[in-house]
């Protein structure tokens, strides 16, 4: 992680319950199913949008800069016409995996349930 990331969410007053910290990273619609995408691999800014739905382009720019800031997401800018961004998982932004497996196994095992 970049040490003015890193030292920015030092610096950040954090709340006292853990899970309300967990969300307060990641407790948006839009950033878990960022998250879901690039948990599968590195995207450009189209690939994400096509994977995640139904998201503005502001609204998807503004959730990627918000992760990035939060050290959840790296984006790479690589000096070509035109311009190519990519868009990965940090370390921090992997070690969620486990949250978002669990999100989806409970969603399927309650579909399962409703349509049973």
């Amino acid at each position: 992680m970049k040490d003015s990331v890193e030292k920015n969410l030092r610096q950040r007053e954090w709340p006292a319950c853990p899970v309300e910290t967990t969300l307060s990273l990641i407790g948006d619609k839009w950033k878990v199913l960022i998250l879901r995408e690039l948990l599968d691999g590195t995207r450009r800014f189209g690939e994400l949008r096509r994977g995640v739905g139904r998201v503005s382009q502001k609204v998807l720019t503004s959730q990627l800069r918000a992760m990035e800031a939060d050290g959840l997401v790296h984006r790479e800018v690589f000096a070509e016409v035109p311009p190519r961004v990519e868009y990965s998982l940090t370390p921090l932004g992997r070690s969620l995996a486990p949250v978002i497996d669990a999100l989806k196994a409970w969603g399927e095992g309650f579909k399962a349930q409703m349509t049973s």
